[in-house]
């Protein structure tokens, strides 16, 4: 119990310290490259601080890992070169048991960052985001034109001129309706639509409908009737540039659902849903990570510890870059581009730790 007392009181003191000065970075940085922005449209003081205020939540999340990963490493560096876990493997205490602490907080700390990113990261960047856009004055439009979406099943499609979000109104439509086996049903060719709410279907504007009959096309007007199977909410026609890493993962999973029923690529999209799971599992990583590389050296331990953590922290990022990419293109599974990254760390760290100096 003194043991782990004594890893605790060496560990917290450095990771709440190397937190707070990447946090520090990261909003600085966010600042700086914003900065002439503000000024440009005398932005006060007060609404910086606030887009700056609502940043924090996301530098946390971005510097736990890298904070855990360097407060590890250099604990037990310096550890090391004090002689103390010598003294520690004398006793007859190997390496993994002494530092099963960390790896059990690094664990549960995982669970917590998911949840931490869902509920509190997610919601105070989008503020952040919208603030920010308020603040410089940005207008966030969506509206759209040149649209095609593949609807129930890809019975429906619909291919419009425009679309007016404000309005709810959709301009130079054309629809083709097909039966279950994809055969030619009917077209629809129609000036404007606009969104019924209460009915929950689109109203027509001087519509025509081509209908086939036999061997014949049968030319009829739209009724109301027949424009209630067009059920498609406005949602789907706005200009969705949703970045799944910016909403939570109900969100998420809603949005890629939208884009597998409108037959748009999501590939891409689903392989950032999964790293949502995977990615808070880089804080047990780092920190089993952390314990492999402990007592590559005795001199300069803040140094080699900081550029241990560095290395091996943008090692992690680039492998994750590749294998979303992959994922991006198709190459391997979404669940593989998420997932992989983290399971080849995982084994790294074992096999570090399989060679450590006990």
């Amino acid at each position: 119990m003194k043991l782990v007392l004594y890893i605790y009181r060496s560990f917290f003191g450095i990771f709440l310290g190397a937190l707070a000065f990447f946090c520090l970075v990261l909003n600085l940085a966010d600042l700086l490259m914003n900065l002439w922005r503000y000024i440009s449209v005398s932005a006060s003081v007060g609404d910086v601080f606030s887009v700056v205020l609502h940043y924090v939540p996301k530098t946390v999340s971005y510097s736990v890992p890298i904070a855990l990963l360097f407060a590890t490493a250099f604990t037990l560096s310096n550890l090391y070169a004090k002689n103390e876990l010598t003294a520690v493997f004398a006793c007859g205490v190997s390496l993994l048991r002494f530092t099963f602490p960390l790896l059990v907080f690094a664990f549960l700390m995982s669970f917590a960052m998911f949840f931490f990113e869902d509920n509190i990261v997610v919601p105070s960047y989008a503020k952040k985001i919208a603030l920010q856009k308020t603040v410089l004055k940005q207008n966030d439009k969506r509206n759209n034109d040149r649209i095609v979406i593949m609807s129930d099943e890809g019975r429906v499609i619909y291919k419009a001129d425009l679309y007016d979000d404000a309005a709810e109104e959709l301009f130079g439509i054309f629809i083709i309706v097909r039966d279950e086996n994809k055969h030619f049903v009917s077209a629809i060719r129609s000036s404007s639509a606009k969104w019924n709410a209460e009915a929950g279907h689109w109203l027509f504007q001087d519509a025509v409908q081509y209908a086939k009959m036999h061997n014949d096309i049968e030319i009829a007007a739209v009724t109301e009737q027949d424009s209630r199977i067009f059920t498609e909410p406005p949602s789907t026609f706005r200009n969705n540039t949703v970045s799944v890493d910016a909403v939570n993962t109900r969100e998420a999973a809603e949005y890629i659902a939208h884009l597998q029923k409108a037959g748009l690529p999501y590939a891409e999209a689903q392989s950032v849903y999964y790293k949502k799971f995977s990615f808070p599992f880089v804080v047990f990583i780092v920190v089993f990570l952390a314990v492999g590389l402990s007592g590559k050296t005795r001199k300069n331990v803040l140094l080699v510890s900081l550029g241990l953590s560095i290395s091996a922290v943008v090692l992690f990022y680039v492998v994750q870059m590749i294998t979303m990419l992959l994922a991006k293109f198709g190459v391997i599974p979404p669940l593989t581009g998420a997932w992989f990254p983290v399971v080849l760390f995982i084994f790294l760290s074992a096999l570090l730790l399989r060679f450590a100096r006990t």
